[in-house]
Formats: C-alpha cells, structure tokens, sequence
C-alpha cells in the first residue's frame, strides 16, 4: 500500500508567508535602531577622544585653550583687516598665525592663510565670514597633533553627517597628514570642516560676551574684541564656573531626532560647504538633539528645546538669557531681536545659539542642571 504525501494547503502557506512577513517587519525597524545606535554610540566616542586630545593640549599649555589667534591681536586694529596689517608691519611681514592643515611627501607643509578676512579669529560677527572661523577648523595641525594627526581622521566626522562623510571619501586609507586627493570644497577654499565644533563664546575672552549686567557705560551685553585689549586672549579652563553645564565640542549639523523629510541639505544655501551640500544645523530645529561634550568631560545630548526653556528659566530669573542675542550677527529669533546664529536659514523658529554666543563665554552656561 502507498503511502499519500500530504502537501501545504492554499492557507497553510498564507499563513506562513504571513508569520514570516510579521517579523520582517518586526526585526527590520530594531536593526534600523540598532544601526542608529551604533552610529550615536561612534559619535559620542570620537568626543570622547577629542576631549582627552583637549585634555593633553591643556595640560602642555598650562590651561590655556587651543585657539589660533595671539592674545594681542586686537592692539594692532580696529578690525580683522586693519589688525593683520598692523600685525604684519610690526613683524617683518608675518601673518599673526595660519592655519597649518598638513604636509605630504615631496610638496612640503600646506598653510591656510585667511588674508584679509582673518579667520583665524574664533568667529567672525561681521562681513561676508560672518558665523565662521577657527571654532569650526579644530582638526587643524595645531591641535590635531593631540589626537590623531590626519586632518581628515574619521574621528572628526560623525557617521551621520552624510554630507561631510562623503566628502572625505577619496581620503579613506590614507596615511598621510593631509590627503591630496581630496576635492576643494567650492564654498571653503579646499578645507572640509570637521563634524564637531568648539564654542567660539569660549575661545574669547569672556567679556566679549559679557551679561547685560556687568555694569559700566559700554561694559554690558556683547563687547567688540578688537575694542577690547584682551578681547582674543584665549580663557584658561579654569576659568568654566559651571564645567558640567558649559558645552566644549558639539555637533555642528543637525544628526540626531532629525525630522527634515529626509533633506541632507539645506534648500536654501546654494554652493554649500561640502561639494555644494549645506547641511542643516545642530541650532535648526526643535527636535536636534547634538552629542556634546562639557567642560567637565562628560557627554550628553544637548535638546534644542531643553536650551530654549533654560534660557527662558534664566531670563525669567536674572533678567538675561543664556546666549547673547546683541551680536552683529543677524539671524531672526521668536521676540525679533537680532544675534542668532544662521537663524534665517532653520528649518524651523528652533531660535538658540547656546554653545556659540554664550553669556560670559567660558564662565557662562549652557544648559541648567537636574535641580
């Protein structure tokens, strides 16, 4: 007698498609997660490397910060361009500093000379580099000897920031200290910036952004540095009131909680700073939620929202909020005041520049504590 084979039914194998359909959509969001995870948790390593690098510059530099400017650059003018003249005729024709991005074999070292626009300044307020400066080239020589050496090292770049990921692409597996293949960024002169940046409110002197009550005819609210004599002395750590609250390095593009539709660039920047891409900034929308690392050593996301009502907490209380809205810079806020940063080109009315114009610099904070 035969036995009969008894094959799947119609349903049966409906059923089995189905169950295997159901956990694929189960598994596929969890490895999605998990990916951004992995992602965010590299980020927050590469800070984490940054700050012991920031650790070891310190510590050689009895306290001081890096920065790329000399402490008495404003005694030599009243502006970037009239205090590089003066610099240069006072010192047989030398730059006050440049940015020193690499050397490779035969071609000897390559510089960045800022000319007249002197971006070796933490940030420029004004003019056409208005929101630029050394604040966002911290990969330069001058400190990425601390870390790592290579200009373009992974561990300046975020996996998630697209745009400058790609950028550096050609520069993968090399060794050297500049990479030569890599291509001039249209909107930079040839220098990709790195993923995270220092705030700019930290690398001057902490009068330039000094509370509104300081006190003093012209003592209060934001002082032009190059009015002030010390105004681009670089601030010793000590000198961080609040270390646990005040940023150091953050994330400059808009990576984490993004709701952008998807939009890796900016719409309204034309000719962007990685190969024509702008990114979106950390300051952009309500959802940004930036990896940062804090004066005390500690890494945390930074919500934009959370910035938003702890200046408002601060102005409630003390009558000022915790970034300087009397800058030159323009960039639209909630209440109309002018001194944001790039606010004009946000995604949303996000309106916080925590980090770069914070009130009293180093000896300000940028967040609120716990309590």
């Amino acid at each position: 007698m035969r036995k009969s084979h008894r094959a799947f039914t119609i349903i049966e194998l409906l059923v089995v498609v189905s169950i295997i359909a159901l956990l694929v959509g189960i598994l596929l969001p969890a490895i999605g997660r998990a990916r951004e995870q992995a992602k965010l948790t590299s980020s927050q390593s590469n800070l984490k490397q940054i700050g012991t690098a920031a650790g070891i510059y310190i510590a050689e530099w009895n306290d001081r910060q890096f920065t790329m400017i000399v402490d008495s650059f404003s005694t030599y003018g009243t502006d970037g361009t009239s205090a590089k003249s003066g610099y240069r005729a006072a010192h047989n024709g030398e730059w006050a500093s440049d940015f020193v991005l690499g050397s490779w074999s035969g071609a000897g070292t390559w510089f960045w000379v800022c000319g007249s626009a002197c971006l070796q300044v933490p940030m420029a307020f004004e003019g056409g580099n208005a929101g630029f400066g050394a604040f966002r080239i911290p990969h330069a020589r001058q400190f990425s000897q601390y870390l790592t050496g290579r200009l373009y090292d992974p561990v300046w770049f975020a996996p998630k920031d697209v745009a400058a990921v790609t950028a550096i692409e050609p520069c993968e597996g090399y060794a050297g200290e500049w990479c030569p293949d890599a291509p001039n960024g249209p909107a930079n002169g040839g220098i990709y910036p790195p993923s995270y940046v220092m705030s700019p409110a930290a690398m001057f002197a902490p009068d330039v952004m000094a509370n509104p009550d300081k006190g003093g005819p012209g003592q209060g609210g934001w002082q032009d540095p190059y009015q002030l004599r010390a105004g681009f002395r670089s601030p010793s750590t000590s000198q961080a009131l609040f270390p646990d609250l005040k940023t150091n390095f953050i994330e400059h593009s808009w990576l984490q909680n993004t709701d952008r539709d998807d939009r890796e660039c900016n719409p309204q920047v034309v000719n962007g700073t990685y190969d024509g891409c702008e990114p979106f900034y950390f300051n952009h929308g309500y959802s940004s939620n930036p990896v940062t690392l804090f004066y005390d050593g500690h890494i945390e996301g930074v919500g934009q929202f959370d910035a938003i009502l702890a200046s408002k907490r601060n102005l409630s209380q003390i009558g000022w909020g915790l970034w300087s809205i009397d800058t030159p810079m323009k960039g639209e806020y909630i209440d109309g005041a002018d001194g944001g940063y790039f606010m004009d080109i946000g995604h949303d009315w996000t309106a916080t520049s925590h980090h770069i114009l914070t009130t009293d610099g180093i000896r300000g904070r940028d967040v609120f504590g716990e309590n």
